[in-house]
């Protein structure tokens, strides 16, 4: 996967996609059996040497009411992703992230981010909704 048009052409033909933008594509999982639903962004970052890396994001919990603390706990654990806040709609959303250089993504390793960042954030978005499903 050496350009943001090659991972598009991927998961387009793999997953359900929910919105298509220049540098931006949004998928849509269906987990349990299709009881949740969590959407999945991938967008194209570029950094200063100019190599390019996909971002993989998820929306888990608007930021309201949350232990900061707590988030940055998990950051520490967590062997997959990292939290950060990113504002949907104006609000300010916990958000879960995964950043590749798009020379070291295969379809394999893509498929797998996306199955994982997906089913933890939707367990990330259960625990701190009290079992609700943001999509």
């Amino acid at each position: 996967m050496r350009s943001f048009e090659s991972i598009r052409s991927h998961v387009e033909g793999k997953y359900k996609v929910t919105a298509r933008e220049p540098y931006l594509v949004c998928v849509e999982l269906s987990l349990e059996q299709g009881t949740r639903l969590q959407s999945i962004f991938l967008s194209e970052l570029e950094a200063e040497d100019s190599r390019k890396y996909l971002r993989l994001s998820t929306a888990v919990a608007p930021m309201t009411g949350l232990d900061a603390k707590k988030m940055l706990a998990f950051n520490w654990q967590s062997r997959v992703g990292f939290m950060a806040i990113g504002e949907l709609d104006g609000v300010p959303y916990l958000q879960l992230c995964e950043n590749r250089p798009f020379d070291s993504l295969d379809a394999a390793e893509l498929d797998r981010l996306i199955l994982e960042i997906g089913g933890v954030g939707d367990n990330l978005e259960r625990m701190l909704s009290a079992g609700g499903d943001l999509h």
